[in-house]
């Protein structure tokens, strides 16, 4: 059997603002063709297909589109919830998309019964451990004991606990099946030896997020999802990490998928394919009048960028100038070259017998880095005047 190991969708996401609607459909309605030209059997989506628990209707929209184009390429689907969206949600309908080769493994109290598929060496066991957020899913999986597999009481908290009372009872159901099964598990969740980024949203509690990737022994694969930069953590156990960067600190990663083979024996090999990208990410770091002239920063034109300005004086309207020559341009700092000596600011001496005209010119040195020149006071002047005499008027 041949699986495609994606995770981590997060339809309906913007960057800075920035709809990405367009973007993900593109990369994702993609993953058919791949499925077609490497004949895959079975695409697995580890978690957080929406960012949100609630999605837009045009996030559902699109996640309908890129999903019935999947499965016209000719593979079927598993699709598990994770810590953004929410596992009602996905889960909704599931007994009648499963007849149609979708397959939504959402409850913690099914989480050890498989999709079976079936190839020419025998069955492939495919379990769905959505997210399991500590507390909450310590109750239900009490409330379901009667299963093969689970403890009559789950004393620990913390990701691990839930994780291996999950993980008992998927291997107890797998010593059920017939000999020779292969099996897979989806599961959303930090695990030791990752290498997290900024766009990923914290599951700590107490402290404590990650869990040994020791909990996961005795299947065939373990297709993860949660962190967004694709790695390796043993050969069976891996991040297919994001479609799509959504964060500035994924500049450098190659977004990818992970193509998994089964045989008789299990697990037989697993290639990386890596994904288009729609538009590339950059940052760039120098003055501004620079970075607006300059012919070096060409091929940053198309890019979405993040720019720090290093002008010893805040530059006015550095975003609507920078966005004349980068209309990509999302996000922009101030890091003046030579850094700022400020002193520790002692409120009470500075407002003491200062007017608001002074106060005034005080915040715009603050932030700009530079005594505000002749014209700018004037301004302020006339402001406070125009203020003062309405005030008045009153």
């Amino acid at each position: 059997m041949r699986m495609l190991h994606t995770s981590d969708w997060h339809v309906g996401r913007t960057f800075h603002g920035r709809d990405l609607l367009g973007d993900q459909e593109a990369v994702l309605g993609g993953l058919a063709d791949l499925v077609a030209a490497e004949q895959v059997d079975v695409v697995v989506v580890a978690g957080d297909l929406y960012d949100r628990a609630v999605p837009s209707g045009e996030a559902v929209q699109t996640c309908v589109r890129v999903l019935a184009r999947i499965r016209e390429a000719g593979a079927q689907l598993v699709v598990t919830s994770g810590n953004h969206d929410s596992a009602a949600r996905v889960g909704a309908f599931a007994e009648f998309a499963a007849a149609g080769g979708l397959h939504l493994r959402t409850q913690i109290a099914r989480l050890h019964e498989p999709v079976v598929f079936t190839d020419q060496h025998g069955p492939v066991a495919c379990y769905g451990i959505p997210y399991l957020e500590p507390d909450t899913a310590r109750h239900a999986l009490q409330a379901c004991s009667d299963v093969p597999g689970a403890s009559p009481e789950i004393s620990a908290r913390g990701h691990t606990a839930v994780l291996t009372e999950a993980m008992n009872r998927v291997r107890a159901d797998l010593a059920e099946r017939p000999p020779g099964t292969r099996s897979a598990v989806l599961a959303h969740a930090f695990v030791t030896g990752g290498d997290g980024c900024d766009s990923e949203r914290t599951i700590a509690v107490g402290g404590v997020e990650q869990v040994p990737g020791s909990v996961f022994d005795g299947v065939d694969y373990v297709a993860l999802g949660h962190l967004h930069g694709p790695q390796r953590l043993a050969e069976h156990l891996r991040y297919s990490g994001s479609p799509l960067a959504y964060s500035f600190s994924e500049v450098a990663q190659r977004k990818s998928v992970w193509l998994v083979d089964l045989d008789a024996d299990g697990l037989a090999g697993v290639e990386r394919r890596e994904l288009p990208v729609p538009r590339r990410l950059a940052t760039v770091r120098g003055l501004l009048d620079d970075l607006l002239t300059q012919p070096e920063y060409t091929d940053l034109e198309d890019c979405y960028l993040s720019a720090t300005l290093t002008d010893e004086v805040r530059p006015l309207e550095p975003m609507r100038r920078l966005q004349q020559r980068f209309p990509h341009a999302v996000h922009l700092e101030w890091k003046p070259a030579a850094g700022r000596a400020t002193a520790p600011l002692r409120y009470a001496e500075i407002v003491r017998g200062a007017d608001d005209h002074a106060l005034a010119a005080r915040f715009v040195a603050d932030c700009r880095g530079a005594e505000p020149s002749e014209s700018e006071r004037t301004l302020l002047t006339d402001a406070l005047r125009a203020v003062s005499a309405a005030e008045g008027a009153r």
